[in-house]
């Protein structure tokens, strides 16, 4: 992916014209109601800036995984939110192609705003069936990729559209691959990246890229179980991928050879159970005793691993030091989440985040607002943490 290539609007005239934004509207709802507006609120500014142009903005996106029509996957009251969030009007369109989608689109003034129904309501969306990314095509003058978080998907609307209308990169993708590339391409050194979460199989590629790309390489919650286990150290009943264990000693070597300092926890909290206020303590982690699970970081783990975030330039996060949705076993991940917000808001810190897990942890720290920029993206932030070309970002820059 070049990405020097990508353009965005800045600088084109969108007066009249009818320019459809491919955004992320997929929020969680309850009893018909957005129980989490974050994405939504993320796309308003680049919709009113579009408006305020006097453009006809068009917005598309899917909405969960429906098998054919759903009415209970409709994007109705996301767009009721939406219009609640834009404090305009937005107009909504019963279908995102064909005759109910054209009249949507053809009641639009300058300056005016429709959501478009549920792209996955058609299989073309999801196959990238041409015919289904022409007919889109056929609504707009000009194209917005603004959906970062669905970029690492080869489909009509991120990828399929391009082919048929001149294409540009919408703010939020762009605010969202120039934090990455703070991170990852042009860093401050010394960098280092914290990868948490369950399972090592779920992350090789992740773990294999960033060796070679950061000075440090913290590795915390069941992943670094693996880590200790494939170096002889036993982790009792912990969750651990004993069938990966070569895979991490072939990443530990690889770490090596690269220059990059793998650090694992020293201590851990464990219990017998995992459940919400199980009776725990802190051991060391050569003492894990054979009937007990690590649960999360202890005091000594999260001291180092603040100390080398104290010495560090840049910082990238994805996935938890432990349980963190049962307490007490949150309370290593939030001090090291604290302590980047610290570094970050004391201007010593560069910290991009992103995954679902990191978000949540995040949260619950009260910090997200404290970093330098944190992704909603899933998938899409792995794939690129893997090195992987994005096909939603690629056919941008084509």
């Amino acid at each position: 992916m070049n990405l020097d290539k990508l353009k965005t609007t800045d600088g084109i005239d969108v007066a009249g014209k009818r320019v459809i934004v491919r955004a992320d509207l997929n929020v969680p709802i309850k009893n018909g109601k957005v129980t989490d507006a974050t994405r939504l609120e993320r796309v308003v500014p680049g919709l009113k800036a579009l408006s305020d142009r006097g453009a006809k903005v068009i917005v598309i996106s899917h909405f969960g995984r429906p098998k054919g029509v759903d009415p209970e996957l409709s994007l109705r009251p996301v767009a009721q939110t939406l219009q609640d969030l834009l404090g305009r009007p937005v107009k909504f369109g019963e279908d995102s192609i064909g005759a109910a989608a054209e009249a949507a689109v053809q009641s639009l003034s300058n300056g005016d705003i429709a959501v478009l129904e549920n792209l996955r309501f058609h299989k073309g969306e999801e196959k990238n069936d041409p015919e289904f990314a022409s007919a889109l095509a056929k609504l707009g003058d000009v194209f917005v990729g603004d959906a970062f978080s669905c970029s690492h998907r080869a489909h009509a609307s991120t990828e399929g559209i391009t082919h048929h209308l001149p294409s540009y990169a919408g703010p939020l993708l762009m605010e969202e691959i120039n934090a990455l590339r703070t991170a990852l391409e042009k860093p401050q050194r010394p960098t280092a990246a914290l990868v948490g979460g369950a399972k090592v199989s779920t992350k090789i590629p992740v773990l294999t890229n960033l060796v070679a790309k950061v000075d440090k390489l913290i590795i915390g919650g069941g992943m670094a179980n693996t880590f200790l286990q494939a170096a002889g150290t036993n982790v009792g009943k912990s969750l651990a991928e004993p069938e990966f264990a070569e895979t991490a000693r072939e990443i530990l070597a690889k770490a090596k050879e690269k220059g990059c300092e793998i650090v694992l926890p020293v201590d851990a909290v464990i219990a017998r159970e995992f459940k919400e206020g199980a009776a725990s303590e802190v051991v060391a982690i050569d003492d894990v005793p054979a009937d007990a699970m690590i649960l999360d970081v202890g005091p000594k783990s999260v001291a180092h691993v603040t100390d080398v975030l104290a010495g560090t330039k840049t910082l990238l996060w994805n996935g938890p030091m432990g349980a963190f949705e049962i307490s007490p076993f949150g309370d290593g991940t939030f001090a090291v989440a604290r302590a980047a917000a610290s570094l970050t808001k004391a201007g010593k810190l560069v910290s991009v985040a992103g995954g679902g897990d990191t978000v949540a942890a995040l949260n619950a720290a009260n910090v997200t607002d404290e970093f330098t920029y944190v992704s909603t993206a899933g998938g899409a932030f792995l794939e690129w943490l893997e090195g992987r070309e994005l096909p939603g970002i690629a056919a941008l820059a084509r």
